[in-house]
């Protein structure tokens, strides 16, 4: 029995390259055998795994879009040619049994941009991605994982209810806090290591995609600071971006001595104990697997309602969560008040670990991999 999983890029620190790396490993502990075809793969590959990276010939193009579609055709010959017993997709495409729903609507954001935009190639290439999945139609059975999304493809695509599957959250269990006095000496090392006074406010922002994740709009809240406390804060950005904007963008701030960008890595837990405060003002975010690390680490959380895994913050009592509209002013006030106040972040943290010593936040894998086995 082989499972074929399909994904454009796979790299270590990406929160969707993550997930589909937890899934396959669980469909493998079920008896599957795991065939992955992506574009590009950086790190180790699992046992056990059967990778076909695509010839860098047979996808050659000027645009991204191109790109893909030649990929498709490449893999779509090669599954001709050697079968498997189901097909599941972490990025949208036609013929595929499964897809797990990691990116938001298209057909929504599209419907937000100028008309013109919908006669390029770029666009009609995503679109008919995206149909081909969600058409009443079609077959293909869809994992969500942000209720907020469902809505929008049915708007769109009228996809019927039987065809979705809610998953629950699934963080990796080296995000839980370790016990006090573990966590309390972590905390020391990190921040006697990246040179932190008990006087500095240490934010957080992690996820690649900077300006999806609202980076500028972080700098803008620092910026916004009074002097007593912007005087006290360090940011650090961790993610797989072009940095240059933002460092710019930091230095028009007066930022540059206060802001770093941080290349992916696999040491957030220490990152998590160390610092004062997740900020997370995403502009779009289907889920926002961070805001459930620093939840379970106890790290108070500054987010966005358009976030899908927002709710936890607001349930949990772990922080603050933006309405929408975003108003820049909101972010700027929220900031400064929750810096200026020890007290509501000890009191967010402690409520984030009562929440995360009860709550579903790990089954994630295990239940895809159910639901993708299915019948076989």
């Amino acid at each position: 029995m082989t499972l074929a999983f399909i994904l454009y890029k796979y790299f270590p620190f990406g929160g969707l390259q993550r997930d589909f790396l937890r899934i396959a490993l669980s469909c493998k502990e079920k008896g599957a055998d795991i065939r992955v075809y992506t574009l590009s793969w950086q790190g180790d590959v699992p046992a056990g795994f059967d990778l076909r990276v695509a010839p860098p010939l047979s996808v050659r193009a000027l645009a991204n879009h191109r790109r893909y579609e030649k990929f498709h055709a490449w893999v779509t010959a090669d599954l001709a040619h050697d079968p498997v017993a189901r097909v599941v997709g972490f990025n949208k495409m036609p013929g595929l049994d499964v897809y797990y729903a990691a990116d938001p609507c298209y057909a929504e954001k599209a419907a937000s941009r100028n008309p013109c935009y919908r006669l390029l190639p770029r666009y009609r290439h995503f679109a008919l991605s995206e149909r081909a999945v969600f058409a009443r139609e079609a077959r293909t059975r869809i994992l969500m994982i942000s209720a907020l999304q469902q809505p929008f493809f049915q708007r769109h695509y009228g996809t019927p209810d039987e065809r979705f599957h809610m998953l629950p959250a699934g963080i990796a269990p080296d995000r839980r806090r370790p016990a006090e006095a573990e966590a309390a000496a972590i905390r020391a090392d990190f921040r006697r290591e990246f040179g932190l006074s008990p006087e500095d406010l240490l934010l957080l922002q992690i996820g690649s995609g900077f300006k999806t994740k609202g980076l500028d709009r972080s700098l803008k809240a620092i910026a916004a600071l009074p002097s007593s406390l912007r005087d006290r804060v360090r940011l650090f950005a961790i993610g797989q971006d072009q940095p240059a904007p933002f460092l710019r963008l930091g230095k028009k701030l007066g930022l540059k001595e206060q802001f770093s960008i941080l290349a992916g890595r696999d040491d957030i837990p220490r990152f998590l104990l160390g610092a004062d405060l997740l900020i997370h003002p995403a502009y779009h975010e289907n889920t926002g697997t961070v805001l459930l690390e620093a939840l379970l680490a106890g790290l108070p959380v500054l987010t966005t309602a358009v976030c899908g895994y927002a709710h936890y913050i607001a349930e949990a009592k772990a922080g603050r969560v933006l309405p929408e509209p975003f108003l820049q002013a909101d972010l700027n006030d929220a900031l400064a008040e929750l810096l200026a106040d020890p007290d509501e972040r000890h009191r967010a943290t402690t409520c984030a670990l009562n929440y995360a010593a009860t709550a579903d936040l790990h089954s994630l894998p295990q239940i895809a991999a159910e639901l993708i086995l299915e019948g076989l």
